[in-house]
């Protein structure tokens, strides 16, 4: 799937393990980071968001040409910069079935 200026768009995962009390710790900050998130989206790099449930993490699938945003993300999160996140990381997703799959598989798999 071609890009801006002929670059590839990737998908990426950005993934939270986060504290036990995370549900109660959020409440604060919540709104920022949903605001972060909402940014995101309109720039066009966030796709989907949300907290695993039961919420021992959290998953954000990403859009680009490399990790950066994902990565951007993370740093300016104020999830991550209060403690709520123990670590994160990204991943780069190689996505084949759907309608915003990354790679177009052939109609027959042999």
């Amino acid at each position: 799937m071609g890009g801006r200026g002929g670059w590839i768009r990737v998908h990426y995962l950005l993934m939270y393990d986060v504290v036990e009390d995370y549900v109660t710790r959020r409440a604060p900050l919540r709104a920022a980071h949903i605001g972060l998130a909402r940014a995101a989206v309109a720039r066009g790099e966030l796709v989907l968001g949300g907290a695993l449930n039961p919420p021992e993490g959290v998953v954000l699938l990403f859009r680009g040409e490399s990790p950066a945003a994902a990565e951007a993300f993370a740093a300016a999160d104020p999830y991550v910069q209060n403690g709520l996140v123990k670590s994160w990381k990204v991943r780069e997703w190689t996505t084949v079935v759907g309608p915003d799959a990354q790679v177009r598989l052939p109609d027959v798999i042999s």
